[in-house]
């Protein structure tokens, strides 16, 4: 198995599956230049037809994917900032998400929607925000959020192949992250969590860049005899809700943590779902840790001061546990 980097993963998904069927095409915003290196070399091997540089115009070219979809290809469509979407709400909530369905299945919607979300270091308000949980309310989209290297080549992969409308966060922090992927053909199933680390006292589910912050946090309290389980659900949409409530059973309490905002968020969606379906196995309040509500500072400190760190995951953990 090879060291691989995030974003060296994502370039391999895209060579890989450009390779295996023709009929699938990168479009965005720099996809040619590749300010991010992710579509590095992608129009050398594959040509200007298949590598598609769009305008800064996310209504236009978004709205060209979902009709590119309906003709039968397969565009990977990159919007090169998750807050870019609010430009585009229309085309992927009220058109991607819906046309196979009003059709009746006879249009597949075989898009993959490629973003980065997340506080950055001084990247400010406007291109800092993470913003699946907007989405977590339009039936028809499926979202994937990874959380390392290898993660994301599976689920990239994965997503690439289905035949619905996926929108997969990559978190612009985990750019330089290294892991082993496995050789060969690589997939991860889309609505699969996995157990990052097993543990008895409390059930971390940790979202996107959050899972490596709770990792560490565990390895942190293992010191002090407390034994934390990390769950990571790879994909909000679909959620694998059996896994998180079997986790919750054994451990009998629960800190969800998340990158986004705290009103409205994926955490408080997972929270509901344990406290609905998991009430019986908790001895305490279900924690949920995540950011301000308030726009993401340009300002470092007020950055750090405002996104869920691994201070606050280890003061929930320890407030749920009583030590």
């Amino acid at each position: 198995m090879a060291i691989t980097t995030f974003v060296q993963a994502i370039n391999q998904a895209l060579t890989e599956e450009m390779e295996r069927d023709p009929l699938t095409f990168v479009m965005g915003e720099d996809v040619v230049l590749s300010v991010f290196g992710a579509t590095k070399g992608l129009y050398e091997k594959f040509g200007p037809t298949r590598v598609r540089n769009t305008p800064i115009a996310e209504a236009g070219f978004v709205g060209a994917a979902v009709g590119a979809a309906m003709a039968g290809t397969r565009p990977i469509c990159e919007v090169e900032f998750a807050s870019f979407f609010y430009c585009a709400f229309d085309q992927v909530c009220n058109q991607a998400a819906k046309l196979r369905y009003m059709s009746g299945g006879q249009a597949k919607m075989a898009i993959t929607f490629r973003t980065v979300y997340g506080a950055m270091g001084g990247a400010a308000a406007q291109h800092s925000e993470t913003v699946y949980g907007q989405f977590l309310s339009v039936p028809g989209l499926k979202i994937v959020v990874p959380s390392g290297p290898a993660d994301m080549k599976g689920l990239l992969k994965s997503a690439i192949r289905d035949d619905n409308p996926v929108i997969v966060f990559e978190h612009g922090g985990l750019g330089r992250a290294r892991e082993e992927i496995p050789a060969g053909e690589y997939l991860v199933p889309l609505g699969k969590a996995a157990v990052k680390r097993p543990g008895e006292d409390v059930t971390v589910v940790a979202i996107g860049a959050m899972v490596p912050k709770a990792l560490k946090v565990a390895e942190k309290l293992a010191a002090d005899k407390i034994s934390v389980e990390v769950v990571d659900p790879r994909t909000l949409i679909p959620l694998d809700e059996e896994t998180i409530l079997s986790s919750v059973a054994k451990t009998n309490r629960a800190v969800v943590v998340d990158e986004g905002h705290l009103r409205g968020g994926a955490a408080a969606d997972i929270a509901a779902l344990i406290g609905e379906k998991g009430f019986d196995f908790l001895d305490g309040p279900v924690t949920r840790v995540a950011s301000l509500d308030v726009p993401i500072p340009f300002s470092p400190p007020l950055e750090k001061a405002t996104v869920a760190d691994e201070a606050r995951i280890e003061a929930a953990i320890r407030g749920l546990v009583g030590r």
